[in-house]
């Protein structure tokens, strides 16, 4: 079983910065791509940026420049630096994670965190 984690999030004034965390545990044979997606009040979850294990990094467009994905494959940790922040950013930030198993190496799976939540507010 693969457990996904989320932390870093909370309370920011306008123009903070926020570092999320996205931690991969559990019979982890392999960890492919690492993603970020947001949802917030009364909208649809949207994309935000994902991460190769090349570190290939691909954002929505909106968000290039504010924000940064990065991850160490060693710890199987992926990280979201948001800087600038905006009340707009407010939401609740999901890791997708891309992997396969121990014990079912021929299948790529992919599960989610249970978010963490980030308020841009003064």
């Amino acid at each position: 079983q693969v457990r996904i984690v989320e932390s870093g999030g909370g309370l920011v004034q306008p123009g903070g910065s926020l570092r999320l965390s996205c931690q991969a545990s559990g019979n982890i044979f392999n960890l492919h791509t690492m993603a970020w997606y947001r949802q917030a009040p009364g909208k649809q979850r949207e994309f935000v940026a994902q991460i190769t294990r090349s570190h290939d990094a691909y954002y929505v467009d909106s968000l290039k420049g504010r924000f940064t994905i990065s991850r160490d494959n060693a710890k199987n940790t992926g990280y979201l630096q948001m800087n600038s922040l905006k009340p707009e950013d407010t939401a609740v930030y999901y890791c997708n994670v891309e992997f396969q198993t121990d014990t079912e190496q021929g299948r790529v799976q992919d599960a989610w965190g249970q978010g963490t939540q980030v308020t841009v507010s003064s």
